[in-house]
């Protein structure tokens, strides 16, 4: 992997900034909307491939403004052209950060499942000269074996989900 044990810690004064810094977008962007996976469904979806699309008919519309119905909203149009290439923009910023912060996230927490199996197994050599440790062994063993059946299930179920390949 291309990276070394990751030791850092998130103060509370950083976890604050980042929690100011999301209000702030949202401050910022006060018409941001949540939509139900219905409506996700029923919208013609214009990612940011369809940009050049959009930006040439917007082109095509303000070069020939004659050819557009007067109930067209010329203007409205142009709105929301530059409001999609905006927020294109700030949705790539923000899926780049995202994307960064989960691989921290499943990097720092692979160390931890490792660090924790090493725990379980000092405890499995330990509780035979430890009294006392054989109900925290057995609470480990069984959150452990809890995981490798979560697990092996997630697996087998990606396995079937594959595409059988014809040899």
């Amino acid at each position: 992997m291309p990276y070394q044990n990751i030791s850092a810690q998130v103060s509370d004064k950083a976890m604050q900034a980042v929690k100011d810094a999301l209000n702030a977008i949202e401050t910022n962007l006060p018409f941001l909307i949540t939509l139900t996976d219905d409506e996700r469904k029923a919208l013609f979806k214009a990612g940011p491939r369809r940009l050049s699309f959009v930006q040439n008919a917007l082109t095509a519309s303000q070069d020939n403004p004659d050819i557009l119905p007067k109930s067209f909203d010329a203007t409205e149009f142009e709105s929301d052209v530059e409001l999609f290439a905006a927020l294109t923009e700030i949705n790539t910023l923000v899926a780049q950060v995202a994307s960064k912060i989960d691989d921290t996230r499943l990097a720092v927490g692979s160390e931890a499942v490792n660090e924790a199996s090493d725990v379980y197994n000092y405890v499995k050599a330990a509780v035979k000269k430890t009294p006392g440790l054989k109900p925290v062994a057995d609470q480990l063993g069984q959150l452990f074996q809890q995981a490798v059946a979560t697990k092996a299930a997630n697996a087998a179920v990606k396995r079937a989900a594959k595409p059988a390949v014809a040899a």
